[in-house]
């Protein structure tokens, strides 16, 4: 009965190791060859959200970005802790590079878009605006 039970514990491990391996593939559409490419989550606006862990700087702007997840269900927040996460790093690069920038800015940092917005007195007072405008827009396109 031991055997079965671990056999079946290895099996539910395997399962859900390959779940998220294929999961974190299929959103962060890897780096490969040096690009990232932004994944598409459907009709979903993405702001990448780049912050570093321990930041207070970061910590300042959390109940907003908070508040904007909730009161956006349609907008994905895509939240990458790039001081201590090299893949993640990559990502801001990669982000930054296509939106015209040489390097991260710094966090906290915004990218959706091609717009870069830095900093916990920035992104509170213009990510909500350009949230807006994208949203509107797309609700035109679908009318």
């Amino acid at each position: 009965m031991d055997k079965i039970l671990k056999i079946g514990i290895v099996l539910v491990a395997i399962v859900v190791i390959a779940s998220l391996a294929v999961f974190a593939g299929g959103l962060l559409n890897t780096i490969s060859a040096g690009t990232f490419t932004p994944v598409s989550l459907g009709s979903n606006t993405t702001v990448y959200y780049f912050y570093g862990q321990g930041c207070p700087h970061c910590q300042a702007i959390e109940p907003f970005m908070d508040n904007l997840t909730q009161k956006y269900p349609d907008v994905t927040i895509l939240k990458l802790e790039v001081w201590y996460n090299q893949t993640n790093q990559q990502i801001d690069q990669e982000l930054n590079a296509q939106a015209g920038l040489s390097s991260p800015p710094g966090v906290p940092e915004v990218i959706i878009g091609k717009t870069v917005l830095v900093g916990q007195q920035e992104i509170p007072d213009k990510l909500e605006g350009y949230v807006q405008a994208i949203e509107k827009k797309k609700q035109s396109v679908t009318q």
